[in-house]
């Protein structure tokens, strides 16, 4: 069920937010230090476990898939959007940066695509081929 998914999810955010508080006050930092990123690998690395322990039902594992596929678009977002306020309140350089990424990101992506098609595609015939 779907709501397994939820609770789950809730518990692995509060851990990981936990975790990553925790983090921060050992290493001196005012702030959380990759709690989020600690409750997505929780969410993964507990669902897989439970998942490959029969713990979780076909419903439970379908409702927790679906709020991990739905988890990371939202993180990513909020990171986005607080590199963002960062950047401008960061000056030339962060937004110099932050462009010169985003620009070489969409650079490598026919790259990548010439990578992923090694196999080679067989020609559909036409009609004049026919």
């Amino acid at each position: 069920m779907i709501i397994y998914g939820v609770a789950f999810l809730a518990f692995c955010t509060l851990a990981g937010l936990f975790v990553g508080e925790l983090l921060g006050k050992l290493l001196g930092i005012p702030a959380n230090v990759g709690g989020v990123g600690i409750a997505m690998l929780l969410l993964i690395g507990l669902g897989s476990y439970l998942s490959k322990r029969g713990w979780l039902t076909s419903k439970s594992e379908a409702g927790v898939s679906f709020w991990a596929a739905i988890y990371i678009p939202v993180v990513v977002a909020m990171a986005a959007q607080q590199n963002v306020y960062g950047a401008i309140s960061g000056g030339p350089m962060a937004i110099l940066a932050g462009t010169l990424a985003v620009v070489l990101g969409f650079a490598l992506v026919p790259v990548l695509v010439r990578i992923g098609n090694r196999e080679p595609v067989a020609a559909v015939p036409t009609k004049e081929a026919r």
